[in-house]
């Protein structure tokens, strides 16, 4: 019997900078077959860097050595400090499975890559250039990972001690000019996603990359049914108006089940708190006119009513089975994203409860 593994990717902060995210998380997702299971944005401080940096370089051949001590510089160096009015930012995703180590090592690739055939996701979004001695120029790796089941878990429990400190919502990475009206607004990829393992998450991300705004939080969510009652609540008069009072009722519990996994109605009180069974990524977008440029790319909720190129007319099946949810004002937005405690951090406990019980 396989046993379940927890293995790693880290988006590196120039992918993060050049929106390559969803890219890199379809090709995760779909290529490995594993269930991600957590995320969180970071923006590590020195100590971090520096931590994680040390534990790079354990090599004796020269040859595997030489780019374990490459991959280290690049983390000292690009890991902090700015950038054109940037912070670093980095994506930390956790994946979960049966050889979830090994499932992920081809699909990332070698840093040292003889081919740019695409095939793996170093091979697309990274980048390794030597001039005719052999010395290298130019060296992006487009995420990071390890490869080893020890390395992985001394890295995990590294991370998570820090995912308090230097992990989060990340609000103050981006200098924005001083008169510039900053919003943050909550978009959720809604679990029709997550059905089976496949490139929609990523390329849901991939085609709001296109607002032009900056990630500047991310968590894997199991909206519970009292958060999901809550998140829908201003909806169900306005279906009870629309349908009335029985039909309303009843479709406003089958948007709770779509997105918890049960109805209010089936749920027994001492269980409406508890995580639901259905998988939502929760992420959090910064910049000028946010909520309204997100708006714009979603689309209608009715995917036949929206516009091509928008995530709902490309993702969207059903006015309920449309892809993503993105809030539709400031207001909804700080309302709901305290509804998903958004600020939560189920990083660290996934990974401490995860070696606990090994």
């Amino acid at each position: 019997m396989q046993t379940e593994k927890l293995a790693y990717v880290i988006v590196t902060p120039y992918s993060m900078r050049k929106s390559r995210t969803g890219g890199i998380v379809g090709r995760l997702i779909s290529r490995t077959g594993l269930d991600l299971v957590g995320g969180r944005m970071f923006a590590p401080g020195a100590e971090l860097a520096r931590r994680y940096a040390d534990t790079i370089v354990t090599e004796t051949d020269p040859r595997h050595r030489a780019t374990q001590e490459l991959i280290r510089d690049y983390v000292l160096k690009n890991f902090t400090g700015e950038k054109n009015g940037q912070g670093p930012r980095v994506l930390f995703l956790i994946f979960r499975g049966p050889d979830a180590v090994e499932k992920i090592h081809p699909t990332v690739g070698h840093i040292v890559h003889e081919r740019t055939s695409g095939e793996t996701i170093r091979d697309t979004y990274g980048d390794y250039i030597t001039d005719d001695s052999g010395n290298v120029t130019y060296f992006e790796p487009g995420v990071l990972a390890a490869f080893d089941p020890k390395a992985v878990e001394r890295d995990l429990k590294l991370w998570a001690e820090f995912s308090d400190s230097d992990g989060g919502i990340l609000d103050r990475t981006v200098r924005f000019p001083a008169n510039a009206q900053i919003e943050k607004t909550l978009v959720l990829i809604k679990p029709d996603n997550f059905r089976f393992p496949n490139l929609r998450p990523g390329g849901v991300i991939e085609v709001f990359s296109r607002s032009g705004l900056t990630i500047i939080g991310f968590k894997v969510h199991q909206m519970s049914v009292a958060q999901a009652e809550e998140f829908y609540g201003p909806v169900l008069p306005v279906l009870e108006k629309k349908l009335g009072p029985k039909s309303g009722r009843e479709n406003w519990e089958t948007i709770i089940e779509f997105m918890a996994g049960r109805k209010p109605s089936e749920c027994p009180p001492a269980e409406r708190e508890a995580p639901g069974t259905e998988k939502s990524i929760a992420i959090v977008y910064q910049g000028v006119d946010a909520v309204r440029k997100i708006r714009d790319v979603l689309g209608p909720t009715d995917p036949a009513k929206a516009p091509p190129g928008s995530i709902r007319r490309e993702f969207g099946q059903t006015i309920m089975v449309n892809a993503a949810h993105a809030s539709d004002s400031l207001e909804n937005a700080k309302r709901e994203m305290a509804i998903i405690q958004i600020d939560e951090n189920n990083f660290k406990p996934l990974i401490e409860n995860f070696y606990r019980r090994q």
